[in-house]
């Protein structure tokens, strides 16, 4: 009998040293594991947190102009900008033992397996904030073994390689709060209208309560319900030694105020300007498209929000509403080539085809005043004359004719200065001066200046007929407002990305291409077409917006059939306006042709209401004195109309107007020659039909 009991004895004492060591082998073959996938983990490195952000758009104020996120609004913050209660509501509610554990709670996930065997389901989850963190950066949300074990991975390999304080940091830019809101600062201005740093202990601990469901704990849908998950976050928390019972109770009974802050709202301020800016960027700055869209970038631009707004006010006031008229407005500083303002169209929404810098349009008598200073460089002056009436220019070795006309046929029928021509954008004149120059003159000027489309030389380029678009004008404009210095147009500063680190940044580009004094001459004449005192056989083209502008100002217009154009300048402003149809429909000039020039002389005098009355500045070496503008003569008793006319020091008019008997005598000798001239060219014309 004790052989019996013996053997039972032996054998059970073998049976329980099998089990031993089989635990014993079993608990270190966990450990080697647990040792292995530590070390494959720490030897993967740290995973790249490549986290989605909003892109914000900055105005030359710094102001919020736009934003590109993809519809995640979100705002990384570090976490020493985000409140101390959000932080520690976050770990109450979501992971008590977050600063334990190594990334997963085997007893949480024990339980949870065991939940999801009994219920036959993958419905419960017991991830910790790390395992949420690794989801939000790298994987889906749906409820698999597969995903769970991932999880898992990530989840090491940010523990392995990233303090606890970098996770929580994380974990708190990339969780979910609802309404499109990614990260606590997106959701703390979403809920509260305040940053992060300033939540309350009841608004942290109502945020907190969101992610476990965005829609159905949000305060915004059902308040009762977001209220109750806010007291369980608060009781979390006071069992989680993180505050006391009488601040929890504080806190519920807080009356919460929710509103909207304004600030990182996409404000949509130049939104053609904005495309600009983003083309640029991927184009010319060599910035990923996925980095710019949802890349955390901070893009400083030149925008001047309020410019902005006073050019879309007057676009609206000016278009006329019932009409497929479409418009385009550029402004730039001509100090640095800072675009201010840009419009592409009348409505972004209905047409993002930008009119101002991808439309190519006849700029028509605005691309007049790179052809007289053409001439100024040449030895032409203000005062230089040529006879404008009706004619045919023959060109191409006298294969080619062209018979340009003034607008209405409108012609003085007697010599006019230069002065007069711009003032009144004589046709006749501008030609006339195109042809004595050379036609290739006008071409190297005009690329000199900035103007980029091609151009040929032929004699209609005096009138504008060769397309260009509105940027290239006003870039091209801007030398004759800054005493002779071409400059780069410029929408961006600089790039910051999400870290603070510059990943851009332009200066002004300026280079000098033109004489400053010539530049002075020509702005003086382009101030003519504003000045009523001028009118003669036809009236100033700026007479009808001369009275809206109280500065001193110089400009130009142009129209062609299809299109109407005004380009002028301050010291401070270049701003060029073009007006049409995008399919060339011929455009009405009594109703049509004279709202480019309100919507400049009205842009211009509010857009700078703030700002200096400046002069243009004169340069040394230039002289005024007072000329008849007609015949380019001094003014004298005999003929007293006058205004100041400036010259390069040496080329002023030495001769006086002529008294009237004089003034007889010379007309009658000018009409014996105009007689002998008129007879020459019959005699040409019958020598070239007898030897045809």
């Amino acid at each position: 009998m004790e052989v019996i009991i013996d053997r039972r004895t032996k054998r059970r004492r073998r049976w329980f040293r099998l089990v031993f060591r089989l635990i014993l082998l079993s608990l270190v073959l966990a450990a080697g594991g647990a040792v292995a996938l530590l070390s494959y983990t720490k030897m993967q490195g740290p995973p790249p947190l490549n986290v989605s952000q909003t892109t914000v758009f900055y105005g030359d104020d710094d102001s919020t102009i736009g934003e590109s996120h993809q519809g995640q609004n979100r705002y990384w913050v570090e976490l020493s900008e985000i409140s101390p209660y959000a932080k520690k509501a976050t770990v109450a509610i979501e992971d008590r033992k977050f600063y334990q554990h190594f990334g997963f709670d085997p007893v949480r996930i024990g339980g949870a397996v065991l939940a999801n065997v009994r219920s036959g389901r993958k419905s419960q989850g017991a991830s910790t904030l790390t395992q949420q963190y690794a989801r939000n950066l790298y994987l889906s949300h749906d409820k698999t073994w597969a995903r769970k074990w991932n999880e898992l991975l990530y989840s090491l390999r940010l523990e392995m390689n990233y303090e606890k304080d970098q996770i929580l940091e994380g974990y708190l830019n990339t969780v979910y709060y609802g309404h499109g809101a990614y990260g606590i600062e997106a959701a703390s201005e979403h809920f509260f209208g305040k940053d992060a740093k300033e939540l309350t202990l009841a608004e942290a601990s109502m945020l907190a309560g969101i992610p476990k469901g965005p829609s159905y704990y949000s305060p915004l849908f059902d308040y009762d319900r977001a209220k109750n998950r806010q007291e369980v976050v608060l009781q979390s928390m006071v069992e989680n030694g993180a505050i006391t019972q009488v601040e929890a109770d504080e806190a519920k009974n807080e009356e919460l105020t929710f509103i909207r802050k304004e600030s990182h709202q996409s404000a949509d301020i130049g939104p053609y300007f904005q495309d600009i800016v983003e083309k640029q960027l991927i184009e010319e700055v060599g910035i990923d498209q996925a980095l710019l869209e949802a890349g955390g970038l901070h893009i400083y631009t030149t925008l001047d929000p309020d410019m902005q707004k006073e050019a879309e006010r007057w676009v609206e006031a000016e278009m006329p509403g019932d009409s497929e008229l479409q418009t385009a407005l550029v402004a730039m500083n001509p100090r640095n080539g800072d675009v201010k303002a840009l419009i592409g169209g009348r409505n972004y929404g209905e047409s993002p085809y930008n009119r101002a810098t991808q439309a190519k349009r006849s700029p028509g008598s605005t691309f007049k005043p790179f052809l007289y200073y053409a001439a100024l460089e040449n030895g032409f002056t203000p005062a230089s004359t040529f006879l404008s009436e009706p004619t045919t220019f023959t060109y191409d070795d006298g294969r080619a004719e062209y018979a340009p006309s003034n607008f209405n046929n409108n012609y003085a029928n007697d010599f006019i200065t230069m002065l007069q021509a711009i003032a009144f954008s004589d046709n006749i004149f501008a030609v006339k001066t195109h042809l004595v120059l050379g036609t290739d003159k006008l071409v190297e000027l005009a690329q000199r200046v900035g103007v980029s489309s091609p151009l040929k030389t032929i004699p209609s380029l005096a009138l504008g007929t060769l397309p260009v678009n509105v940027l290239e004008m006003v870039q091209s404009y801007s030398p004759f407002a800054n005493g002779g210095n071409r400059v780069e147009p410029r929408f961006i500063r600089k790039v910051v990305d999400a870290n603070g680190n510059v990943l851009y940044e332009s200066k002004p580009k300026l280079e000098a291409v033109l004489d400053p004094k010539l530049t002075f001459i020509l702005t003086d004449m382009m101030t003519g077409m504003f000045d009523p005192y001028l009118n003669a056989h036809t009236s100033v083209t700026g007479g009808s917006v001369a009275h809206l502008i109280n500065r001193p100002a110089a400009g130009k217009s142009g129209s062609t059939s299809t299109d109407s154009w005004m380009i002028g300048y301050t010291p401070q402003l270049v701003t060029g306006v073009w007006v049409g149809y995008d399919q060339g429909q011929t455009l009405n000039q009594a109703s049509d042709g004279k709202i480019a020039k309100r919507i400049w002389a009205n842009f211009t005098e509010h857009s700078l209401k703030d700002d200096l009355k400046l002069a243009f500045h004169k340069p040394d070496g230039v002289v005024g004195v007072k000329v008849n503008p007609s015949s380019g003569l001094l003014a004298t008793e005999a003929c007293p109309t006058h205004r100041v006319m400036y010259f390069i020091e040496g080329t002023e008019p030495t001769k006086a107007c002529p008294d009237p008997e004089v003034e007889g005598e010379e007309a009658e000798t000018e009409a014996i020659e105009e007689e002998t001239h008129e007879k020459k060219k019959i005699l040409d014309r019958l020598f070239e039909w007898i030897s045809h």
